[in-house]
């Protein structure tokens, strides 16, 4: 596997000694029926990467879905990995390193393969996977270059494998019933977008550019990007933007703040800010001709709030987000159909991020066409 210099290879390096002691492999069919199995019409899913993410949000939703089960662990930590296999009863011979991927195609057990790993890894977590023949729900962002997101796009397609990327916000209530008002015009035609996304961060891999990719554009501002995108139904034509480092020490090697503007062809304008130094930005308010509607805690995993100009209620039943987007790229599996996140999608957002730090290099506004 190719890995792109020295904190990659530290970060994915595993011993064989210690793996090969944690990853006892056993065929017994009795260990292998120990996989949380549910009922007809599942997927089985593992997990490449045991961070915050997976053990707070992705393992436990699948406990919640209809369709996907977790049957599988990838990590290069053979103690979390352990650990989490045991809570969900995943059998050690489900159980793999960073180096071992290539094995995934002999177990029926796994069909999909989560990747969440930091971002300068997933080109090659999904590479791995296709490879093997799994289907990929790649944690946004989807990769750290345009040139990243075509090769997964390429590798999927040539492996005949479907690729879908973790914009779970396209599948929660709110969000979904902001796109319905738009699409209607219940407020007349959209005018206007304003978003943003950010929060204090002060270490972590996230502040490291080769893991990241970059700083809170690429962790937050991705949703603020992908909200003005599918409310206005439509693609951004130029962005402008401007960066600000208050605190370079910290973050040296990403960026730290950042603010935007995107102008679509259907006559909409957006206004988006990003920071990794902020306290609570959690927002989207969308303007029309006759009045405005948006969502506060609007990227949350839960506790979002609607609301309308009108005083109509725009307050709708909380759904765990993980456990929609799994089983709804499980059922894409089991119906043989493109997900509405497919991997074309996370390109585009990365497409007007790359425009967006050409925006701040350059000094001026990027064209999109």
């Amino acid at each position: 596997m190719k890995t792109h210099d020295g904190t990659r290879r530290e970060f994915v390096r595993t011993t064989a000694k210690g793996l090969g002691a944690a990853f006892v492999l056993t065929k017994t069919a009795a260990l292998n029926s120990a996989c949380a199995r549910k009922p007809d019409r599942t997927i089985g899913f593992a997990v490449a990467g045991v961070g915050r993410l997976t053990t707070t949000q992705v393992a436990p939703a699948l406990r919640k879905t209809k369709h996907a089960r977790l049957t599988g662990v990838i990590s290069g930590s053979p103690a979390k990995a352990m650990a989490l296999a045991e809570a969900y009863d995943v059998p050690p011979s489900n159980i793999y390193d960073y180096e071992s991927m290539q094995r995934l195609g002999e177990n029926p057990d796994i069909q999909v393969v989560y990747v969440a790993t930091p971002n300068g890894l997933h080109r090659d977590h999904t590479i791995e996977a296709a490879r093997a023949g799994k289907h990929v729900l790649c944690e946004k962002p989807m990769a750290v270059s345009v040139s990243e997101c075509e090769e997964m796009i390429g590798e999927c397609a040539a492996a005949g494998v479907k690729l879908a990327i973790g914009y779970r916000c396209q599948f929660e209530a709110h969000h979904l019933e902001c796109m319905r008002l738009a699409r209607e015009k219940e407020f007349g035609e959209v005018k206007l977008i304003e978003s943003g996304f950010g929060f204090r961060l002060t270490r972590g891999w996230r502040l490291q550019k080769d893991l990241a990719g970059g700083g809170a554009l690429m962790d937050a501002g991705i949703y603020a990007i992908q909200a003005c995108r599918y409310v206005s139904g439509g693609e951004p034509v130029e962005v402008s933007a401007f960066e600000e480092k208050t605190e370079p020490a910290v973050y040296a090697e990403v960026d730290e703040s950042i603010t935007w503007q995107m102008r679509f062809p259907n006559g909409i304008l957006a206004s988006c800010a990003t920071s990794y130094n902020v306290q609570r930005m959690n927002r989207m308010r969308v303007y029309g001709e006759t009045g405005w509607f948006g969502l506060e805690r609007a990227f949350a995993y839960d506790g979002l709030k609607g609301s309308r100009s009108d005083g109509e209620p725009l307050r709708l039943k909380h759904v765990n987000h993980f456990a929609t987007e799994l089983d709804d790229f499980a059922l894409c599996i089991l119906e043989d159909r493109d997900s509405r996140v497919a991997g074309e999608e996370g390109k585009r957002d990365l497409v007007v991020i790359e425009a967006i730090y050409e925006s701040i290099r350059e000094r001026r506004p990027i064209s999109l066409v």
